[in-house]
């Protein structure tokens, strides 16, 4: 019989936001072969068209990076808040982009959408779930 360790709610989190922000990183890299798309990184007409909004993105995508280490360093209260509540957005957010993204093309961009949004909702569950002390 293999024996099941318990593993500590500070590394579930931890390889949670690491999935997830492979998930988000991945699905980046694949938009770049949907049509149009590099002649739109060429022109500068797409999305991401400006200094600010390029901030924004990075900010916004700098938060599951760092949430890998913060899940692991932080105390249990800041961690557990900062986890259900950055769980909760970046389930909302990937939620609203599935939705946008009912294409063809876009399909993987659909089917990564729903996964991350499992895995941020797995987040904010054991973030939740938070074990007591005795």
């Amino acid at each position: 019989m293999l024996e099941n360790q318990k593993v500590n709610i500070k590394i579930k989190l931890a390889a949670l936001w690491a999935s997830v922000t492979f998930c988000y990183l991945y699905g980046d890299y694949f938009e770049l072969y949907t049509p149009g798309k590099i002649d739109s990184l060429i022109t500068g007409d797409n999305v991401l068209d400006s200094p600010t909004k390029l901030l924004i993105a990075s900010i916004i995508l700098v938060i599951p990076s760092v949430m890998v280490a913060l899940s692991v360093i932080l105390k249990p209260k800041p961690n557990r808040i900062l986890n259900i509540i950055f769980g909760l957005l970046f389930t909302l957010m990937m939620l609203l982009i599935g939705v946008n993204s009912l294409t063809e093309w876009y399909s993987f961009y659909v089917f990564l959408a729903f996964a991350e949004s499992i895995i941020t909702i797995l987040i904010v569950y054991y973030a939740w779930k938070w074990p007591r002390e005795a």
